[in-house]
Formats: C-alpha cells, structure tokens, sequence
C-alpha cells in the first residue's frame, strides 16, 4: 500500500536519489500566493520563487539547500502606509532519520534550528512557506516614519529622560576638561 504525500510538492524519500542530488523549483501561481498573503497577514505577495535540491547527507539523512525570493508588501507598524521589501535568502534544512525530540518542559531550545526530522516525505512547499513566514520583517518601517519621544510627568516634576538616567554619561565630559586644563 502507498502513502501518498502530504502536498502536491512533497517528494517522497523512498524516491529520491541517493547517488544525484533532486533539484526542485517552486513558483507559485497568482491565486496560491494571495491564499498565502492572507495566511501570513501581508497586504501584498510576488515574485515568490523558491529553488534548490535535495540531497543524500550520510547514509541515511537528507538535506535541503534552497534559495528563497519574494516580494513583500506590509503596512508600516508606524504610519500603516504600505512597506515594500524584497527578501532573498539561503534556505538549508537537514533531515534526520534519528533526530530525537526534547519532551521536557524547561528544555532548552536547540542551537541548530535548521535540522528536523525524517520523515516518509521531504515537502519543500512546506518549507518554502516556513521560510517566507520567518524571513519577513515583523515591524516594517516606511522610509522617515519614526516613533518619536514621549515623555510623561506629573505637573511640577521633572521628566525624566534619557540623559538623566545616565548619570555617570557627563563624567567622561569633565574628566577630558579637565585633562586639557592640565595640559593648558
């Protein structure tokens, strides 16, 4: 009896080479890549193009190199005008047959991000959709928007601002006047 694969572009491992790496390339059409702005909260998506290979790492794991483009477009997170930004880059993830899941509550978390584990099917539309979702800014500023200061205080007091919470900031000012009216 066969599986059959998670998603249109998922590769089945039985399947792939062990010997020649397997090449993909992924581009989604129109309709997939606004189904794909909705689910990632963009007001915009193009030019969304993934390409890469799979190959034998070792005897029993895979690895998937990649090269990830994509046009986004988002609302400033200051003044909501809309934020272009093309995003280009390197995708790598390394699929382990004995990868071993860490249970414990307070675990940390591990340093390589980019290794997962094996699976019946290695689905590089997935990954694509990973990748994009982690690769776009999550606060984009349009070009000059800036958050300005705010600073609060009850009538009468002081604000208290940045220069006065450092104290010891002017200490480096007096010490160098007062090297160069030794040396004067």
């Amino acid at each position: 009896m066969s599986q059959t694969p998670p998603s249109t572009s998922a590769l089945r491992v039985s399947g792939l080479s062990q010997n020649t790496a397997t090449p993909f390339a992924l581009q989604p059409d129109a309709r997939t890549m606004e189904g794909l702005a909705r689910e990632l909260d963009l007001s915009g998506l193009r030019k969304l193009r993934f390409e890469g290979q799979i190959a034998a790492h070792g005897a029993r794991d895979w690895l998937l190199t990649g090269q990830l483009g994509a046009t986004v477009t988002q609302p400033c997170a200051v003044t909501l005008a809309p934020v272009t930004t093309r995003i280009d880059t390197p995708v790598r993830r390394l699929y382990l047959r004995d990868y071993e899941e860490i249970d414990a509550p307070e675990a940390e978390m591990p340093e390589d991000d980019e290794v997962e584990r094996l699976g019946a099917s290695i689905d590089p539309g997935a990954v694509m959709v990973e990748a994009l979702s982690l690769a776009v800014p999550d606060f984009p500023r349009a070009s000059g928007a800036e958050l300005g200061h705010m600073v609060l205080t009850e009538p009468g007091v002081a604000p208290l601002t940045d220069e006065a919470a450092r104290p010891f900031a002017g200490l480096a000012d007096l010490k160098s006047k007062l090297d160069s009216d030794k040396d004067g």
